[in-house]
Order: structure tokens, then sequence, then C-alpha cells
């Protein structure tokens, strides 16, 4: 036994359990943090009001949370699951009674000066029911139809209730992960054929519903495809928004503007500028370097998750991990692609970046989860 093995086995187990956590990942979400803290900063004009410093503070206490969550035992979080995806889908039906609006849609509760979005943390809870579901099914009954039927109704319940808030983007966000995570559980991918055919009849059936008496999205989504499709044909109303970040990013170049010389965001003219959009303001000021550098930052997050899921022996804790980071992955490609044009607006958040307090919390929350699995995994 090495001089730092004999001492890492004799500390305190909470330290221990602190040493042991995944740091490399740790660092990387706060170098990603960084970068929203800058660019917040530039956006409110060289200001750390009123975007940056309560975002600091968040992530703050965002990250103690992880931390505290990190130290818990995965098993616990195992037991938990079932709990905490029921307790969410109740209070996606408190939203849809009582809830606050907001921009047209009814997406949060108040809790006194603090909205909570369950929204944001229906993407954690349904990761760990679906891990927790394939961790207690035997593997040769993964395929079979009936146990299949099980975790679709389990994705189909919060993606109805999401949808009807409405929220397209959350419930696109919400299928994909589900279903992202049943392949990865071992589910045949026959069945995936199928969904994907039904995906293209539903396609079809939205436009054709369109103007009908059954119309299956509301007005302003149908605008948002003709904008994602041709965004010149109303380049001052539905298609501002892409029209402007267009402009941002290409306007970037290679090495950018410079800090805090971005024309688009200073001048207000790029709408969302602290949210939704907050990237197009990032590739203005650092061009395009600065754009592939948080890219590749993601990217090693990515990376580490699934490191982490691999080398795991416990089944939870690995698809718990790999949910968790295609959640991840669908948060930032989908923001990504939507600012360039590549996806229609649906309104996702750039992870760690934009600002908001329902997402950071819940996506460190979730790393704190990921940590979890592995400071207890099986050695």
């Amino acid at each position: 036994m090495s001089y730092l093995e004999y001492n890492v086995k004799h500390v305190p187990t909470g330290l221990r359990k602190i040493l042991h956590l995944n740091w490399p990942l740790t660092v990387l979400l706060i170098a990603v943090s960084g970068v929203g803290f800058l660019m917040l900063y530039s956006v409110a004009g060289g200001s750390f009001t009123p975007w940056a410093e309560p975002q600091m503070k968040r992530f703050a206490l965002g990250l103690g949370l992880m931390i505290a969550v990190g130290m818990v035992p995965i098993w616990l979080w195992r037991n938990l699951a079932g709990v905490a995806y029921l307790g969410t889908v109740v209070l996606l039906i408190a939203v849809e009674l009582f809830g606050s609006v907001g921009m047209g849609a009814q997406r949060w509760i108040e809790l006194g000066s603090f909205r909570l979005q369950p929204s944001e943390l229906m993407k954690i809870t349904l990761v760990m029911m679906l891990a927790a579901y394939y961790d207690w099914l035997p593997a040769k009954r993964t395929s079979r139809p009936i146990w299949v039927l099980l975790p679709i109704i389990m994705i189909v319940v919060p993606t109805a209730l999401v949808l009807k808030q409405p929220d397209l983007g959350t419930a696109l966000l919400l299928m994909c992960a589900g279903g992202g995570l049943m392949f990865l559980a071992g589910v045949h991918w026959a069945y995936f054929a199928v969904v994907l055919s039904a995906g293209i009849g539903l396609i079809t059936a939205v436009f054709q519903s369109r103007g009908t008496g059954w119309q299956l999205l509301k007005d302003y989504q149908f605008r948002r495809i003709d904008t994602f499709i041709d965004p010149s044909t109303d380049p001052l109303g539905a298609g501002y928004h892409i029209t402007q970040s267009k402009i941002a990013l290409g306007s970037g170049g290679w090495t950018g503007r410079g800090f805090m010389q971005g024309t688009q965001s200073r001048l207000n003219f790029l709408p969302e500028k602290h949210t939704d959009f907050i990237f197009t303001t990032l590739a203005e000021e650092f061009g395009f370097i600065g754009g592939f550098s948080l890219l590749g930052l993601y990217a090693l997050i990515i990376i580490f998750c699934i490191a982490a899921a691999v080398i795991n022996k416990d089944r939870f804790s690995s698809l718990l991990t790999l949910g968790i980071a295609l959640n991840f992955f669908l948060f930032f490609a989908v923001n990504m692609s939507m600012v360039m044009g590549m996806a229609p607006v649906v309104g996702v958040p750039l992870p760690l970046v934009s600002y908001g307090g329902s997402a950071m919390l819940v996506l460190l929350l979730a790393f704190g989860l990921v940590q979890s699995a592995h400071v207890h995994r099986p050695r």
C-alpha cells in the first residue's frame, strides 16, 4: 500500500468522499459557469447587475448542493427515484391548476421570491426513474413488449403535461432523453424504428392540421417553423430573433470584435441576449475561436461523464450518469443549433451560461447525482 493510499484510507469518511469526487468534472463545470458570468457581465454593459451577480450566487448555492448530493450514498437516490418522479408529476399538475404565467406560458410555481419550474426538475427525475427501472428489470426482459410499455408511459405522462403548458422545447427534450436512455438500457432497435416511422407520420399530420379545427400546434409554434424554414419571410416579426442572431454570429469572424464590443447585444438588436441567445453574444465578441472553445468544454464534460459511467460496475449508477450526460448534450446541442438557424427556436437555454435560476440549480443537482455515482461506485 502506497503512502497516499494509506492516508486516503485513514482520513474521516466525509473527507475521504470529498477526495473521491470527480474533480476534473467539477473544474470543467466551474469553467463553463465562469464563461457565463463573463458574458452576463458583458451584456449588462460592464455591470454585475442585474444578471451576473445573481447568477454567481445561484452557482455558489448550486455547487454546494452538488457536493452535498454527491456525499449521499447512491443507493439512497435509487430508492428515492420513484418518489422523486411521482412528486415532480404532481408539481406539473399543480402548475396546470394554479401555476404562474409568464410570456404567454404557464410553467412556474411561485415559492416566495423563488420561481420553481417543475419541467426542469422532470428532466432529472425522469432519468432517475428510468435508470432505477432498468436496474430492477432483468436484462432478458428489457425488450419484451409489456416491459417496454411501462417506461413509455413514464415518458409520455410528463411530456404531455409539459406540452400543455405549452413548452415544446422541454417536451421534446424529455422524449429524446427518455428514448435515449431506453436505447442505452438495451431495448431492441426495432422499437425505435417504429417510433421513427410514427414520428414522420406525426410531423406530416402536424402540417396537414394547420388552419383546421383539429390543429395540433399553436399558431406561434407554426410561426417558429416558418421562421426556421425561411427567416426572411418576416424579418421584423417572427424572423427577427434568428435574423439578428445570424448577423451577430457572422460579424464575430474568427477572433471576434472583442470583449464588450459586440454591437448586436450592446445596441439591443439581439433579443433574449442574456438567456436563450447568449451564445451569439459570445460568438460575436470572441468569434469562432471563443464559440469552439466553449463547445470543447462541453465535449470534455460529456467525455468525463461517459468515462465515469463505463468504469462504474453498478447498473443504476452507469445508466444514471449516461442519462444525465445525454440530457446535458441535448441542452447545448439544441440551443446552439437553434441560434445558428439549424433548428427551430424552441426556448432552450444554454446550460450553465444562460441566465436562469431553476435551470442552473437543477443541472448542478443532476451533476451531484453523477458525483454520488462516482464516489460510491464499487471498488
